[in-house]
């Protein structure tokens, strides 16, 4: 039997690579919504912050999430044909479900634009729940781990921000933190995830390892 029962991804950096489309989106986004200006050679700096930490530097407020939120995602839909799913992605959502592993994807993107960037590869996910907020992912986690039938010890919910991290611990689940996607290695390292995979193969070989 392996492992995990149910694994829990985010999307955006996860699955997709989509962060060259936001970095071109980005510096319109800080105008469009009257941001702290971020000068292009500090936008990589950003990668080695935490969501909150992110919005205190742009000057974003509460007040103002839902609308930038809202507003990223209909932009991402209608450029959901320039992303693309990593490499090596189909492949090791086949192998969850060759293993019985239930995979979901909990996501604050649209899951118009997540299942069209994942074409046929959507029928390999067992449950999405998308829209989530920025902050508060831990009882999406909870609810679909429910409707799932799996038990929070059996749940790994894998993503590669910080908040996704902080969001697994508070759902009583494993986190799994990648290397490729939105936030630095060092920074995910530094929030103690239970595991950080550096490469998809890597990720593949802890998803399917027996107990």
């Amino acid at each position: 039997m392996t492992r995990y029962r149910l694994a829990i991804f985010d999307f955006d950096g996860t699955l997709a690579d989509s962060l060259p489309w936001f970095r071109a989106s980005f510096q319109d986004m800080i105008t469009r919504f009257d941001l702290a200006p971020v000068r292009d050679d500090e936008v990589e700096g950003l990668r080695g912050m935490s969501a909150r930490e992110i919005m205190a530097r742009l000057n974003v407020s509460m007040w103002q999430l839902p609308a930038i939120v809202s507003d990223m995602r209909k932009r991402k839909l209608a450029a959901a044909s320039e992303i693309s799913l990593f490499a090596g992605i189909p492949a090791i959502l086949t192998d969850l479900q060759r293993l019985g592993i239930k995979t979901a994807i909990v996501s604050s993107d649209s899951e118009a634009s997540v299942r069209h960037v994942l074409g046929p590869a959507t029928s390999l996910i067992t449950r999405f729940d998308c829209g989530a907020a920025i902050f508060g992912k831990h009882w999406k986690f909870r609810r679909v781990a429910r409707g799932l039938g799996a038990e929070p010890a059996d749940t790994i919910c894998i993503g590669d921000e910080i908040r996704d991290i902080e969001a697994a611990r508070a759902a009583g689940m494993d986190s799994g933190a990648v290397a490729w996607g939105y936030a630095l290695p060092s920074a995910l390292q530094a929030a103690e995830p239970t595991h950080l995979f550096n490469s998809i193969e890597e990720m593949t070989q802890r998803l399917t390892m027996t107990k």
